[in-house]
């Protein structure tokens, strides 16, 4: 594992509470799809002691993806993720639908986040569903729309936004902030407590949920008191769409046992089903 201290805190925003994660994060990045798992199961367990704080940071793999030969390797790239994580994504999909401006779908993200950081994190997550589950092209202006739509993002204001130098801009101060605290891929996540005078660590690349786990329990003052994870109904109505392996890591079962759980609320007509290459996605209906 790659573990760094930083020690510019002039980054660093507690906003109340103990703990800060900034992520950096690629859309298109199959590692970053692959770490949505344990960010919930962070979420779902600590929430009352961070806050995480999505920066985007475009990866030379997504933006150098423009001949025959760049997207083969970045399809053999998401397989390979997909068999090594559980996360369901197809890398046909850059032979047959390519995403043709990854920068367009971050400057998306950036906009939307105009209208409120849940706004944003909302409109990320339906991205990253749009290219992974659906096999969409996230650079095609409809179907950003769409994802803005299902987002509840206020449509006019995100269509100006998206055409502004604004999110540009902010897209542009997010990758200087990759720059400036050296980190060099995705996913990377630097850990701040709310004492600004201690180190911060980085930790760049994909791990067990346990190594983010001790790292938060070790940077806060006090022993955490850890939620009690909700239901697995309740887990689908709070994200919607999950996919078997995020419940059976989330709730540390078997992918059997995480199917039978799942079937059970499919046949209550709770929610859905839905096949994907390389795995299954379930989504919220009732």
């Amino acid at each position: 594992m790659s573990a760094k201290k930083w020690t510019d805190a002039s980054w660093y925003n507690q906003d109340q509470k103990p703990l800060e994660i900034y992520l950096f994060i690629d859309p298109l990045s199959s590692d970053c799809w692959a770490l949505e798992p344990k960010i919930k199961k962070l979420l779902l367990e600590y929430e009352p002691y961070l806050r995480i704080k999505h920066i985007l940071s475009s990866s030379l793999d997504t933006l150098n993806c423009q001949t025959e030969k760049q997207r083969k390797e970045l399809a053999k790239l998401w397989n390979d993720t997909a068999k090594k994580s559980g996360m369901p994504c197809d890398g046909n999909q850059w032979l047959k639908n390519p995403v043709e401006s990854p920068f367009l779908a971050s400057v998306a993200v950036k906009a939307a986040e105009m209208q409120g950081k849940k706004a944003g994190s909302r409109f990320l997550r339906s991205i990253q569903e749009q290219l992974f589950v659906e096999q969409k092209n996230i650079s095609d202006y409809d179907v950003l729309l769409q994802c803005a739509e299902k987002s509840r993002l206020d449509l006019e204001e995100f269509t100006h936004d998206m055409h502004s130098a604004t999110a540009s801009k902010a897209f542009q101060c997010d990758v200087k902030i990759a720059s400036e605290m050296e980190v060099h891929s995705t996913p990377t996540l630097v850990f701040f407590n709310e004492n600004i005078e201690d180190e911060g660590i980085k930790v760049d690349g994909l791990y067990p949920y346990e190594i983010y786990s001790q790292i938060v329990e070790q940077m806060l003052e006090v022993p955490p008191v850890k939620k009690h994870l909700p239901t697995v109904e309740e887990f689908l109505m709070r994200f919607k769409i999950a996919a078997t392996v995020e419940v059976a890591e989330v709730y540390n079962i078997s992918m059997k046992e995480a199917e039978k759980k799942l079937k059970k609320l499919m046949f209550d007509k709770k929610i859905e089903k839905i096949d994907a290459v390389n795995g299954t996605f379930w989504r919220y209906i009732f």
